[in-house]
């Protein structure tokens, strides 16, 4: 199993906005994706910091849907007006999970 990490750094004023478009537009197309295996959102409320771990089947699931493909492309274009900086997109093998 694979992982991607985005950390994003939000506007304060647009952090719960960035939230509801992520549940409304990009979940229900993470879930549509070959070998999506789920997803968990943190925030830091206070600094406006976000992240989105998303696990993937395979590394090769995780790649094709990961930095410099057309769908991430489009995927962090729907949040550009809300980022404070450029996210930043890890990729790691789960060395761990229970």
């Amino acid at each position: 199993m694979h992982a991607r990490l985005i950390t994003s750094q939000y506007q304060l004023d647009k952090l719960d906005e960035g939230i509801q478009l992520y549940r409304e537009t990009i979940l229900p197309e993470l879930r549509q994706l070959p070998g999506f295996k789920g997803v968990m959102g943190l925030v830091d409320r206070s600094k406006g910091k976000a992240i989105a771990l998303t696990l993937w089947e395979s590394e090769a699931d995780a790649l094709a849907s990961g930095e410099g493909s057309a769908y991430m492309q489009a995927s962090l274009a729907k949040f550009a007006s809300f980022f404070a900086a450029p996210p930043v997109i890890e990729m790691y093998e789960v060395g761990l999970q229970e």
